[in-house]
């Protein structure tokens, strides 16, 4: 096969997504080719699609089936149900991948459940990493009701932490607190989730006002984790309240620097562990056929939905 179908950046569709033919991927030795059966979206990978050139290959996540094991015999076999992670180019029906960036299903997780994991799954797991333990802890999580938000929910409540959930709009506390958190702040002002405090750990993807004071409500040793800031970029905070906090810390997470450390296959295959053994549910709120995706990443960045939108790869 030469050509194979895959989501391109077009300046003249809409949502500036759509699917185009373009040339088949050749695997590396270390590479597995996968059939691609389900992708899902995330707002950073959408939104650059916003501004890049025409013919950009966007994509992250997906999930599918092993269609040629890599030669050097470090991938799963062919045949194998897989998820995988990409820096670009994941949304195709054929896609090359490093097998250090794979991971090979549990019988009982669906491709749906899968594809949901690598960016947003991985990005809550390495943000608590940074945490340490967690048992008895507090940890408040910003921007919850999101995909990254709610996987970080369930994955701070499985350590034993009491877990405070910060959002904008009251209609997604029931989410929240489906997903486990035990207190919940709603509204533009960080500000009452003092009474709830200090924190150990701050998962924090809002930035702004938010980040600002969220660095105000550290425990002595507590870290903030910043992974994004859709709230603003800009920040003014309290220097001398900062460093009378004995030990606290801020720490810039991207998930591409964490995994030259940790593989990505070794996350992926602990979240599959605990999807398999229904301790970690994914939260999707649309699905959908990938030949939609103009017009669904149009609605991730317009926030019409909070969680993940998994779109199937149709033949």
């Amino acid at each position: 096969m030469s050509k194979i179908r895959a989501v391109i950046v077009g300046p003249n569709v809409p949502g500036r997504l759509a699917l185009h033919e373009v040339d088949a991927p050749i695997p590396a030795p270390n590479e597995a080719l996968v059939r691609v059966a389900a992708i899902s979206l995330n707002r950073g990978e959408v939104r650059r699609s916003t501004s890049a050139d025409a013919g950009w290959r966007p994509g992250w996540d997906f999930a599918g089936t092993v269609e040629t094991p890599a030669v050097d015999g470090s991938s799963p076999p062919q045949g194998a149900r897989v998820v995988g992670l990409l820096r670009s180019g994941a949304w195709g029906e054929l896609v090359s991948v490093a097998t250090n960036a794979l991971a090979e299903l549990p019988a009982s997780v669906s491709f749906a459940q899968a594809a949901t994991l690598p960016v947003a799954g991985l990005t809550a797991y390495h943000a608590l990493l940074k945490g340490g333990s967690l048992l008895g802890r507090t940890v408040l999580i910003t921007g919850a009701s999101g995909g990254v938000g709610n996987f970080a929910i369930q994955l701070a409540r499985l350590s034993g932490a009491q877990v405070v959930a910060y959002i904008r709009q009251a209609g997604y506390e029931s989410i929240v607190k489906e997903a486990g958190a035990q207190s919940v702040v709603i509204g533009e002002d960080l500000s009452p989730a003092r009474e709830y405090g200090p924190y150990h750990l701050i998962v924090e993807s809002v930035g702004g006002n938010t980040l600002s004071t969220a660095l105000k409500l550290l425990a002595p040793d507590g870290v903030t984790v910043l992974f994004g800031t859709s709230g603003g970029s800009e920040v003014t905070f309290d220097a001398s309240q900062f460093y009378a906090t004995a030990g606290a810390s801020l720490y810039a997470l991207i998930l591409f620097h964490e995994l030259q450390r940790e593989s990505a296959s070794v996350g992926l295959k602990r979240l599959l562990s605990l999807i398999e053994i229904g301790q970690l549910r994914p939260h999707i709120d649309v699905e959908a056929s990938w030949t939609e995706i103009g017009d669904l990443a149009q609605q991730l960045l317009d926030r019409r939905f909070p969680g993940k939108a998994v779109l199937h790869v149709s033949a």
